[in-house]
């Protein structure tokens, strides 16, 4: 499985990655951390699920011999950065999620709602290897009953209904005379 992983920071003896998708998951987190804890040499890998964030320690003495190892657990896990770059998509969810934050912090109503939807994200992407989250499910269902909706209503837009006439016409021109007996 193959992860969206950044190198925030790193100094001998620390390595910092921050995994954006993994964001108050801890199950992907955990997978993450696996993938890095085993790499001889690594002494602990500290995880904050709240940022999505990863902490590597090492022996600084075995510098080369670690981060050789790092880069090629790294390389065969991470993906390259240029496959999702920022969007205006993102800024968006970005925002909703901020809000959504801080009416939490304001309103117990909120917060249970927030968490009953953080959960159930949390299940969908386990549940899909990380595939698909909330986010899309919920947009592909607006779409799915729009599209419904606009089915049952909408007429053959003109342009349709004008290519069809002509198609009909220019194939009955061009179809052989036959000679009425």
């Amino acid at each position: 499985m193959k992860f969206k992983l950044d190198i925030a920071h790193q100094v001998p003896g620390r390595i910092r990655l921050k995994a954006n998708s993994a964001k108050r998951n801890p199950a992907i987190l955990d997978h993450i951390k696996q993938l890095f804890v085993a790499i001889p040499g690594v002494e602990s890998v500290a995880v904050n699920t709240t940022t999505g964030s990863l902490i590597l320690h090492y022996d600084p003495t075995q510098h080369v011999e670690v981060y050789k190892n790092f880069q090629a657990r790294y390389a065969s896990h991470a993906l390259p950065a240029s496959t999702s770059p920022a969007t205006e998509i993102d800024a968006a969810v970005n925002t909703i999620e901020e809000e959504a934050e801080f009416l939490a912090s304001r309103s117990l109503m909120a917060r249970t709602v927030v968490d009953f939807c953080k959960t159930v994200d949390q299940y969908v992407r386990v549940a899909s290897d990380n595939t698909v989250d909330l986010k899309i499910i919920v947009a592909a269902s607006f779409s799915i009953l729009a599209l419904m909706e606009i089915g049952v209503t909408a007429s053959t837009p003109l342009w349709v209904t004008l290519a069809i006439f002509a198609l009909n016409h220019l194939a009955e021109l061009n179809l052989p005379v036959r000679p009425i007996v």
